[in-house]
């Protein structure tokens, strides 16, 4: 799949923190796409999620390919365990975002355990072995 995004100009941005969860979830997911670019539909609230290396992006299904949200600059060196929340801005395109934010906030989640757990995994599980300290 291929889309073509644009973006109006920048409304606002604000500070935020994404879960854990969610975090390692999504660049997991990442991780297990060839095309360097995940797609997650989040039917509940006609939204597309598009995942990359560097930023989450949010599709209204209305206007196909404009911008209304970015996360981006995760801070993912920041935290000192893994299942400690990530830093990164979100980047308000339209006005009245900050409402479709806190919809994310609880449907991106559902969303990536529900594309989650229609994935399938080919091929041998790879285990890496780590030094014991002496």
């Amino acid at each position: 799949m291929e889309i073509t995004c644009y973006r109006d100009p920048e409304i606002n941005r604000e500070a935020r923190y994404l879960p854990a969860k969610s975090y390692n979830l999504a660049v997991t997911l990442l991780s297990r796409c060839t095309t360097r670019h995940l797609f997650v539909p989040i039917r509940s609230m006609q939204y597309m999620a598009i995942i990359d290396h560097d930023e989450f992006v949010f599709i209204d299904g209305e206007r196909k390919c404009w911008i209304d949200i970015a996360w981006c600059n995760f801070k993912r060196h920041d935290r000192n365990t893994l299942d400690e929340p990530v830093a990164y801005e979100a980047i308000y395109y339209r006005d009245h975002m900050p409402e479709i934010m806190l919809r994310l906030q609880r449907e991106f989640p559902l969303a990536l355990q529900l594309l989650e757990s229609k994935s399938r995994l080919d091929g041998p599980a790879r285990v890496i072995h780590f030094p014991a300290k002496a």
